[in-house]
């Protein structure tokens, strides 16, 4: 049974930092692909970045890139996204991902909103 679970999430000002983190179990962490996606109120939910298995190869949605940086240690079976200049539009429901077992599984998410 695959299970996410993310933590890390909260309020902080324009500008300011944060890092989520994602707990995986119910599968070989380091052969899959683990994604980040976001929500925000009455848009749909988007892919934020994506982070091969044993590669670690990368990519970003444009609205993030050079600002959020997904990494993960396959020791730990947790996925990493580190968010830096938030910008209110930021404010979203933060999920964590994966496509196991021909199923995409989620986590329950975390908010973060970006306010002053």
């Amino acid at each position: 049974q695959v299970q996410l679970v993310e933590s890390g999430g909260g309020l902080v000002k324009p500008g300011g930092s944060l890092r989520l983190s994602c707990a995986a179990s119910g599968f070989t962490f380091s052969s899959y692909a683990m994604s980040w996606y976001r929500q925000a109120p009455g848009k749909e939910r988007e892919l934020v970045a994506r982070i091969t298995g044993t590669s670690g190869y990368t990519n970003y949605a444009d609205s993030v890139k050079g600002r959020f940086t997904i990494s993960r240690d396959n020791a730990k079976n947790t996925v990493y996204l580190q968010m830096n200049t938030l910008k209110p539009d930021d404010t979203a429901v933060y999920y964590c991902s994966t496509f196991v077992y021909r199923a995409r599984s989620w986590g329950q998410g975390t908010q973060v909103t970006v306010s002053s």
